[in-house]
């Protein structure tokens, strides 16, 4: 892989052929795409489950493509409790990530203290590429970083599967 070649979402999940994983663990994010929808959640507005062309596109469109290409895809979220309201806006939306195809686990976070975890969330692509999301304090999405270093791979895999073992499927987690 080349240096400081981070690929967009779009990319990385192109290039998925078996499987995409995703571990969350910050308890409220910034993210500039986000902002208006949680501040809309939080007046409250939520979105119609009848009415998919409201979702998050072009996102949600990306997944289900992903997934309709035998691609398995999971999320996992490792969070304080009690959950923030940003965590109560993403258990809210979480529904459309599963209508596209996404499977979805949360994990209380007194349930992982005895488990090694990057310090930061990640992707990891067919268990050969891991992009790190790395955010500022305030939650605001900065320079992401990629490797293909088997040993990162390895602790990044471990970890998720760690997480995803004791994590609860999103019907059977209530916030």
């Amino acid at each position: 892989m080349k240096p400081n070649v981070v690929p967009s979402f779009s990319e990385l999940l192109t290039s998925a052929k078996h499987s995409a994983v995703h571990l969350e663990m910050r308890d409220t994010y910034a993210v500039e795409q986000e902002k208006q929808q949680f501040e809309a959640w939080r007046a409250g507005y939520r979105l119609n489950p009848d009415d998919r062309a409201s979702w998050w596109r072009p996102w949600l469109d990306l997944v289900q493509a992903t997934v309709e290409r035998g691609v398995v895809m999971r999320r996992a979220r490792v969070v304080s409790e009690p959950v923030t309201d940003y965590i109560k806006y993403e258990h809210s939306c979480t529904f459309t990530n599963i209508a596209a195809g996404e499977l979805v686990r949360w994990l209380p976070r007194r349930q992982a203290f005895d488990l090694a975890l990057p310090a930061t969330d990640f992707w990891l692509i067919d268990d050969r590429l891991v992009r790190f999301n790395h955010f500022s304090g305030d939650g605001v999405d900065t320079e992401p970083q990629v490797s293909d270093d088997p040993d990162v791979v390895k602790l990044c895999s471990t970890a998720f599967e760690s997480i995803w073992e004791r994590a609860i499927p999103h019907e059977q987690y209530h916030v």
